[in-house]
């Protein structure tokens, strides 16, 4: 699955994380960044307030979605839930690794059984980018921020996922216990100016991408700035340095 990621161009592999409070916001952002980025990413903020409004009218207009709710219930019901982001089209969705083995091969079942004619890439969580060593202390979780994604991602891949969502500090380990084929999007991308709001583990798009990310998912540093197509090229700018590089992959 990954040669397909490593061999697209820069842009495509741009997310920029629609979070508002309603689809007409979304669909006004995503109007001023078309034909510069390469995917939107439709989260739980206005999916709560407005249902699949937005993310079915992008992938109508002909955007790439990915479908970031997270899933965590039940195997059974987040295998309906991914059958049904397979059915709306779109080309990425999620779930908590943490809701464990059989919740995630349900996930990996429910996207083949959808109807649209292609079944999206379904992704881990590992470790939200805003939690710190002293969040998983306080969660019970033992380990070490990496040693917990690294544990999560393997097993992850085990149980048929395509990839994760991990931040860019976990990048180099995750690559190398679950191989080069494993999909990495990496969201808290921030440039070295910009404020890190409520992520901890974030990273500029040239670490990220020097790290090996498959995808990077930004968000309030496009959406919220006054030039948000300008914004867009100028991460798109980064990333074709990076690749561009000497010794970069």
């Amino acid at each position: 699955m990954r040669a397909e990621e490593v061999n697209l161009p820069a842009r495509e592999k741009l997310i920029v994380a629609l979070d508002f409070p309603t689809a007409e916001a979304g669909i006004e952002a995503a109007e001023k960044l078309r034909g510069r980025v390469g995917m939107f990413k439709v989260g739980s903020e206005v999916f709560t307030a407005e249902g699949p409004l937005l993310a079915r009218y992008l992938i109508a207009s002909g955007e790439q979605v990915f479908l970031d709710l997270k899933f965590h219930d039940i195997p059974n019901t987040v295998r309906g839930a991914c059958r049904q982001a397979a059915e709306m089209g779109a080309r990425m969705t999620n779930v908590h690794a943490s809701g464990g083995r059989k919740m995630m091969e349900a996930a990996a079942e429910g996207a083949r059984e959808g109807r649209s004619g292609a079944k999206p890439l379904v992704l881990a969580v590992t470790l939200l980018t805003s939690l710190s060593a002293q969040d998983l202390d306080e969660l019970g979780i033992s380990g070490a921020p990496e040693d917990v994604v690294v544990r999560w991602s393997r097993l992850a891949q085990s149980a048929g996922l395509d990839g994760v969502v991990a931040s860019a500090r976990e990048i180099a380990a995750i690559r190398r216990a679950c191989g080069p084929r494993f999909v990495i999007v990496t969201p808290g991308i921030r440039s070295a100016a910009s404020p890190s709001n409520d992520q901890v583990r974030t990273a500029t798009p040239r670490a990220a991408m020097e790290a090996g990310a498959d995808y990077l998912v930004v968000g309030r540093p496009i959406t919220g700035a006054p030039e948000p197509a300008a914004a867009a090229d100028s991460v798109v700018k980064e990333m074709e340095a990076t690749a561009a590089s000497p010794g970069s992959s």
